[in-house]
C-alpha cells in the first residue's frame, strides 16, 4: 500500500470533520430571506404610515468625496452629485495627493458652484483625506461617497429618511456596480443583490449591520464628534468605524433605496486586490476591536461579531481545505459521497442561490439584472476565490505586509446613467 493509499481513510475523516460546520452555517445563512421579507414589510409599513424621519428635518447635508488618481471619473460623481433633488447640502471634494490631473478637475468643478469646496493634501491614504474634509464639513449630517460614485436624483434623500429615530447614529446606502461591460463586473452585479441587499436588510433588522460602506454612508454629525473620526492607520475604516457606532449603542441601518452605482473590478487582479484588501481591513478591525468579539456586554452586536468570525475568516479556510482534500480524494479514485450524491448537493446549492437571487432582485426593483442569470453557474467559483483572498490576507497580516490604499485603476466605463437609476426604486 502506497503512502497515498494510505492518507486516504484521513482524507476522508477531514472531509467529514470540516464539511459539516460549512453546511450547518450555510444552513444558518438561509435566514437572510425571511429577516429580508421582513424589513421590506416593516419598510412599507413605514412608508405607507408616512413614519417620520430625519428628511422631515431637512439637515444639511456635507458630502465629502476623497480621491486618489480619479480623472477618469470624478466628473461623472459631481455631475451627479449636482442633479439631487435635496437642496441643503455641500460637497467637499478631496484630492489625497493624486499624481495625475485629478486635483486640477476638482479645482475646476468646485469654481461651476458655490456649493462645491476643493481642498488638497500630500498623499496620506483615504482616511487622512475623509479626515480632512470632515475637518472643514458644517454638515448636520456627514455623507461619505468614493470618487467613481453616481447618486441617482434621489440619493441624498433616500440617505436622510433611514435615519428613522434620534438613536440612529449611521445609514448604509446601496452601491451597485456601474460599469456592465465585462463578464466578471456582470457577475458581481448578478450576486450584488443577495450578498449586499439581501444580507443588509437582514441584518438592519436584527440590529448587526457591521459596515457603513465607504461607496456611500452618512452619519450623524454629532456621533461623529462623540466617538471620533475615521482612524489612518487601516485599510478597513469604513468598517472600523462602523464597528465603533455599534459599540456607542447607535443604530446602523441600510436604506435600499439609496442607491449609487460605481465601479467593480473589471480583472481577476484588480478583483484579487479589492478582496484582499477587504479581507485585511476586516481582520485589521477585528484585532482593534477584539474586546467586542463574542461580548455579550454589546448584546447581539457582540454575538453576531462572532457568528461574522466564523463565516468570514474561518469558513472560508475551512472551505479551501475541503476542496483541496476533495480534489485528493476524487485523484485517487475515491468519491466520498458517491456521485449521485455530489451532483445532488451541487444542483440544490446552485437551487438554493437562484431562488434567493430572484426574491433579491424582486426586493432591489432591478429586474434588468435577471439577465445576468447565466453567471449563476460562476458562483461557486467566486466563493473559491474569495476563500483565497482570505488566506492571502492573513498571510500578509501575519508578515506584517504594509497595507495600502491599493484600489483598480479606474476605466470611466458608465453601463447606468444617474436618471435610469432614479428610475429603479
Amino acid at each position: 500500500m502506497s503512502w497515498f493509499d494510505s492518507a486516504v481513510p484521513g482524507a476522508q475523516l477531514v472531509l467529514m470533520v470540516l464539511g459539516l460546520p460549512i453546511l450547518i452555517f450555510g444552513l444558518i445563512k438561509l435566514l437572510v430571506l425571511p429577516l429580508a421579507l421582513w424589513f421590506e414589510a416593516r419598510a412599507w409599513k413605514g412608508r405607507r404610515t408616512q413614519a417620520p424621519t430625519l428628511l422631515g428635518e431637512r439637515p444639511f447635508v456635507s458630502i465629502i468625496v476623497p480621491g486618489y488618481n480619479e480623472s477618469a471619473v470624478i466628473a461623472n460623481c459631481v455631475e451627479a452629485i449636482a442633479l439631487t433633488r435635496y437642496d441643503r447640502y455641500e460637497v467637499l471634494l478631496i484630492d489625497d495627493g493624486s499624481t495625475d490631473d485629478t486635483a486640477a478637475l476638482m479645482a475646476g468643478l468646485a469654481r461651476r458652484d458655490p456649493r462645491f469646496h476643493f481642498y488638497s493634501q500630500t498623499n496620506a491614504g483615504k482616511g487622512a483625506a475623509l479626515n480632512l474634509g470632515i475637518r472643514h464639513a458644517s454638515g448636520d449630517v456627514l455623507m461619505f461617497v468614493d470618487a467613481d460614485g453616481i447618486f441617482s436624483d434621489r440619493t441624498v434623500e433616500q440617505m436622510l429618511e433611514g435615519f428613522r429615530d434620534e438613536r440612529t447614529g449611521a445609514v448604509c446606502g446601496d452601491d451597485r456596480p456601474v460599469n456592465l461591460n465585462r463578464v466578471q463586473t456582470r457577475m458581481l452585479a448578478f450576486i450584488s443583490h443577495v450578498g449586499t441587499g439581501m444580507v443588509r436588510r437582514a441584518l438592519t433588522l436584527i440590529g448587526c449591520l457591521p459596515i457603513v460602506s465607504g461607496n456611500i454612508g452618512a452619519f450623524r454629525a454629532s456621533v461623529m464628534a462623540e466617538i471620533g473620526v475615521f482612524r489612518e492607520d487601516t485599510v478597513g475604516e469604513d468598517l472600523e468605524l462602523t464597528w465603533r457606532v455599534q459599540k456607542a449603542r447607535y443604530k446602523v441601518a441600510f436604506a435600499p433605496r439609496a442607491l449609487v452605482y460605481a465601479e467593480s473590478p473589471s480583472t481577476i487582479g484588480g478583483l484579487w486586490r479589492q478582496r484582499t484588501r477587504w479581507a485585511r481591513g476586516l481582520l485589521q478591525t477585528m484585532r482593534i476591536h477584539k474586546g467586542m468579539i463574542g461580548n455579550p456586554r454589546y448584546g447581539r452586536f457582540g454575538f453576531y461579531l462572532l457568528f461574522n468570525t466564523l463565516t468570514m475568516v474561518i469558513l472560508p479556510v475551512l472551505q479551501v481545505a475541503v476542496l483541496l482534500d476533495l480534489a485528493f480524494l476524487l485523484a485517487m479514485g475515491r468519491t466520498p459521497f458517491g456521485q449521485d450524491a455530489l451532483a445532488v448537493l451541487g444542483w440544490f446549492g446552485l437551487g438554493v442561490t437562484l431562488v434567493l437571487s430572484v426574491f433579491a432582485i424582486a426586493m432591489n426593483r432591478a429586474w434588468r439584472d435577471l439577465c445576468h442569470v447565466w453567471a449563476l453557474p460562476l458562483i461557486p467559483f467566486y466563493s473559491v476565490f474569495a476563500g483565497f483572498t482570505m488566506i492571502a490576507a492573513l498571510l500578509q497580516e501575519a508578515k506584517g505586509s504594509e497595507a495600502k490604499w491599493n484600489k483598480g485603476t479606474r476605466s470611466g466605463v458608465v453601463s447606468v446613467t444617474a436618471a435610469r437609476a432614479d428610475a429603479l426604486p
